[in-house]
């Protein structure tokens, strides 16, 4: 065991875990203002509930030992058998019990994800219900199936270096099935504009830093991987920004920060699946097209129908999508260990075959399996506030607060 590899997974880990007030703080400042608060507090209570059922089950259905191939036993439920020894097979220089905290941020976040194609239309206890039977019945499952050893995908000999699938991909299929079940926000779509977009930059520079932690404490050691993931982050965060605001550039003649702040989100979230099997120059392809596909794809939902309120899918599945897949063509096993080339460094077609059949299962799995449970919630306790708890705003109807006392009227 290493201590250097424990104090670095241990510091990662909170990293991940101050990416949930940078994501409360990005989408709170993106709702209207009298929606600030529920939507932050969804981010929070998504933290805090899956703290509790990630030691409860969570953790064991998802890296318990393989059943079949598609989900973890029961033998590290309540966390036995998790301790301060290594488990070689997940993790063996640093303790199991450090590769779980590890996890349980990676767990924490992605339902918090789904909130942002929801947001100010669902009841607190529907949103509660959904993210604990989301958390068992789909996170967990696709963990597994992509992370643990004996998971089919992992089998298959398909990558996904820090959560292209099972974060992002998972999260913007939710989402996408929850904005169709619950249907449009009342109102005008012009008339859903940011309340504070300052806010909303102060949350996405949160989520920038967070990104090194999800991205480069992936390789569970204080290594060149390590390494190679923290500048392959920030290179295509870095060049994502640039994509989009040269897509605005080409529409408006001009670029806005809310559009540079989401085109960094995009950067990070396609670098997340290759962070560690990429050099920092694929890094820079991954994150232009990662910024100018997530600006195009946010568009698709005035198109096509849906209110993504805040470009859950446009951003999260679609970046999730574009970084699984580059994977198989731009992988190089001259900058990491992943036993696999992709297309161009002279892989031929069968890496990008494997990434995309992971893809597809990410994609089928998340979308049918989400719309199952939201139509099982919308039985059990209905999914959607009343119109006149709508138009009141989630804050105070819900919460009986405000987000700014001197504030009054729908705003």
């Amino acid at each position: 065991m290493s201590s250097g590899d424990t104090a670095f997974v241990l510091v990662s880990a909170a990293m991940v875990m101050f990416m949930i007030p940078g994501l409360a703080l990005f989408y709170g400042g993106m709702v209207r203002a009298k929606n600030v608060l529920a939507t932050v507090m969804q981010s929070y209570f998504a933290l805090g509930l899956v703290s509790v059922l990630w030691v409860l089950v969570g953790y064991s259905l998802a890296f318990g030992p393989d059943v079949h191939h598609v989900i973890g036993s029961l033998k590290f439920a309540g966390f036995a058998n998790v301790g301060e020894t290594p488990n070689a097979a997940l993790a063996p220089t640093i303790p199991h019990l450090a590769f779980a905290a590890f996890q349980l941020f990676f767990a924490a976040i992605t339902p918090a994800l789904i909130t942002g194609a929801f947001a100010e239309r669902m009841k607190f206890s529907a949103f509660a219900l959904f993210t604990a039977l989301w958390l068992l019945l789909i996170y967990a499952p696709l963990a597994h199936w992509v992370w643990a050893p004996g998971g089919w995908i992992r089998n298959l000999g398909a990558l996904d270096f820090a959560g292209g699938t099972v974060v992002h991909i998972n999260s913007g299929l939710a989402g996408l099935a929850a904005a169709i079940v619950l249907g449009k926000r009342m109102g005008k779509q012009s008339s859903f504009k940011p309340h504070n977009v300052p806010l909303t930059i102060l949350g996405a520079g949160m989520l920038w830093f967070g990104w090194f932690g999800f991205n480069a404490g992936s390789a569970l050691s204080a290594n060149g991987l390590a390494a190679n993931a923290f500048i392959t982050t920030n290179t295509a965060t870095g060049a994502a920004m640039l994509g989009w605001a040269l897509v605005e550039w080409v529409k408006h003649r001009k670029v806005s920060t809310l559009g540079a702040v989401s085109g960094a989100v995009a950067g990070l979230v396609a670098i997340t699946p290759a962070a560690g099997f990429v050099g920092p120059l694929a890094s820079v392809l991954i994150g232009l097209a990662a910024g100018v596909g997530c600006a195009y794809a946010v568009g698709l939902k005035h198109r096509v129908g849906y209110d993504d309120a805040l470009d859950v899918v446009g951003v999260h599945g679609v970046g999730g999508v574009i970084g699984a897949l580059l994977i198989g063509v731009v992988a190089q096993t001259t900058v990491n260990s992943a036993g696999a080339n992709g297309l161009l460094a002279g892989g031929g077609f069968a890496l990008l075959g494997k990434q995309t059949v992971a893809v597809l299962a990410a994609i089928t799995f998340s979308f049918a399996g989400s719309w199952v449970l939201l139509k099982l919630v919308d039985w059990a306790v209905g999914l959607r506030v009343s119109d006149k708890e709508e138009h009141l705003g989630l804050d105070h109807a819900l919460h009986k607060e405000k987000g700014y006392a001197f504030l009054e009227g729908d705003l």
